[in-house]
C-alpha cells in the first residue's frame, strides 16, 4: 500500500505541473490585460504601465511562469487585486463558513440515499418502488432555484423554522440556525439522482449469479442485501461519491450567493466578477490537486472495501 501511495503521489507531479502550464497560460492569453481591468476606462496610459509594473506583469513571460510556481509552492498567493487582502488569510476566513455547508451535505447525502436505494431495489417492481421512481424523475425535472425560492418562503417566511439569511463568527450557532435550511434543500436536490443511480447499482448486483447462489444456500434476503449486495455495489458508488466531490464544493457556491453564506464560493464568484485573478488562480489550483487527492483516497478506500481489489 505504501508503494502505491508513493507512486500515485510522484504521478501527480506531471499532471499538476500540465494544470499550472494551462492555468497560467489560458489566463496570460485569454484572460485580458489585468492592468487595464483594474485602472478603469478613465484610465491613462501612464497610469496602466504603472499597474503593469507594480504586478510585475512587464517582466518576461518565463519569469512571470517561476513567479506563479513560486507561489504555488510556497502558497503564498499574494494579494487581491480587488480588495487588497491577503489570499492566503481570505481562504482562511471564507473556508470554514464553506465547510459548514459542504461536510453535512455530503454526510447526510451518503447516509440518505444509500439505504433508501437499497430499500427500493429490495423491492424492485412493486407499487413502492414505481411510485418512488416517479417521485424521483418529478424531483430532478425541478430547477434548484425553484426548490430554493420555495424553500425560503415555505419554512422561512411562513413557517418562520429558519432564518433566510445570516451567519456568525459561532460554528455551533452556524450549524444549529444558519444551515439546516440551505443544507436541507441541497439534500432534497441531490437525493433524487442519487436515489436513482444507486438504486440501478444494487439491481446490477441483485441480478447476479452469487446472489441466486446465496439464495439456493438458503441465505435470508436481509443477510443478502447487507453482507453482499451492499459491499460489492459500494464500488462504483465510492466512485460517484469520488468524482461528485469536487462538484458538491463547487455547488456549495451557489449555496452560499443564494443565502448570502460568507463563504469561499460567494468570494469566488465576487472575484470572477471583479477579475480578481489571484484569487481566481488559487481556487482553480486547489480544485485541481482537490481532485486528485479525491481519486487517490478513493481508490485507497477501494481497497479496504474490497480486499479482491488489486491496486496498479
Amino acid at each position: 500500500m505504501a508503494a502505491y501511495l508513493l507512486r500515485r503521489l510522484w504521478q501527480m507531479i506531471p499532471t499538476l505541473a500540465g494544470v499550472v502550464l494551462l492555468v497560467f497560460f489560458l489566463f496570460k492569453g485569454f484572460g485580458g490585460d489585468p492592468a487595464e481591468i483594474l485602472a478603469g476606462l478613465a484610465a491613462t496610459p501612464e497610469q496602466i504601465a504603472a499597474i503593469r509594473q507594480q504586478l510585475g506583469l512587464d517582466r518576461p513571460v518565463l519569469e512571470q511562469l517561476w513567479i506563479f510556481v513560486r507561489q504555488i509552492l510556497s502558497f503564498d498567493w499574494g494579494r487581491s487585486w480587488a480588495t487588497n487582502e491577503s489570499v492566503a488569510s481570505l481562504f482562511a476566513s471564507r473556508l470554514p463558513a464553506t465547510l459548514t455547508i459542504m461536510l453535512p451535505l455530503l454526510v447526510l447525502e451518503v447516509m440518505l440515499a444509500v439505504p433508501l436505494a437499497l430499500a427500493v431495489a429490495a423491492v424492485r417492481g412493486s407499487l413502492t418502488d414505481r411510485a418512488i421512481m416517479i417521485v424521483t424523475t418529478v424531483a430532478m425535472s425541478i430547477s434548484f432555484l425553484v426548490y430554493v425560492i420555495v424553500g425560503q418562503w415555505l419554512f422561512g417566511f411562513k413557517l418562520g423554522w429558519f432564518p433566510v439569511q445570516g451567519w456568525t463568527d459561532s460554528a455551533w450557532t452556524n450549524l444549529r440556525t444558519y444551515a439546516p435550511l440551505p443544507v436541507l434543500l441541497a439534500v432534497v436536490v441531490s437525493l433524487a439522482p442519487q436515489t436513482r443511480l444507486y438504486r440501478s447499482f444494487f439491481l446490477d448486483e441483485i441480478d447476479q449469479d452469487y446472489v441466486r447462489t446465496a439464495r439456493a444456500k438458503g441465505l435470508g434476503e436481509r443477510t443478502i442485501l447487507l453482507r453482499h449486495v451492499l459491499r460489492n455495489a459500494m464500488i462504483p458508488i465510492l466512485t460517484h461519491i469520488g468524482a461528485g466531490l469536487p462538484g458538491v464544493f463547487v455547488g456549495s457556491f451557489l449555496i452560499e450567493v443564494f443565502f448570502s453564506i460568507p463563504g469561499l464560493g460567494r468570494e469566488v464568484l465576487l472575484a470572477v466578477n471583479r477579475s480578481d485573478y489571484p484569487v481566481i488562480q488559487a481556487v482553480t489550483i486547489y480544485l485541481a490537486v482537490l481532485t486528485m487527492l479525491i481519486n487517490l483516497a478513493t481508490d485507497v478506500l477501494y481497497k479496504l472495501v474490497d480486499p479482491r481489489v488489486v491496486l496498479k
